[in-house]
């Protein structure tokens, strides 16, 4: 199944600017209660994800505690921790399964890098849930019970009918 079904798109998204200053990306995250966002540079491509982590460890192995440098610096000059790749909107559902294990979302990008939004793992783990429920109904011998009985009761209906032809 391909991926675009579930894409949230950058539209709805959360993300900053490389070019943000750090002040800025951190009011961004509080505002919207993120603990990691997508990075865009100013063409529009994916460069990355910042996360709270990413702020705490700037703060204090690059910025030496300097609260104040780190506002002012700008969000490209930042080492991100971990790397979030990014998938193409052509990879079917099968090429996300190492990257939702361990991300909370995962970046979506067209064959520019452009980034155009973002898959969850909730709506992943949701549409999982809709499989397994549908599979359990259709599984269900109730179900198959009360398939049997509109079927002997469309037959017996069919029968009926026949007589008075």
């Amino acid at each position: 199944m391909n991926i675009s079904f579930y894409l949230i798109p950058k539209s709805e998204v959360t993300y900053i600017h490389q070019e943000d200053t750090v002040a800025q990306a951190l009011r961004l995250i509080h505002k919207h209660g993120y603990q990691a966002v997508p990075v865009i540079d100013k063409e529009g491509h994916y460069v990355g994800t910042i996360s709270e982590g990413d702020f705490l460890w700037n703060l204090i192995e690059e910025y030496h505690m300097d609260m104040e440098v780190m506002r002012k610096s700008h969000v490209e000059s930042m080492r991100l921790r971990w790397d979030y790749k990014a998938v193409s909107i052509d990879a079917d559902i099968a090429q996300l399964d190492k990257h939702i294990l361990n991300q909370n979302f995962v970046p979506v990008v067209d064959g520019r890098n452009v980034f155009i939004g973002i898959i969850t793992r909730k709506e992943i783990i949701k549409e999982l849930l809709k499989q397994k429920n549908s599979n359990v109904i259709q599984k269900s011998p109730l179900v198959e019970q009360r398939a049997d009985s509109a079927q002997q009761a469309g037959q017996a209906f069919h029968s009926y009918t026949e007589l008075f032809r």
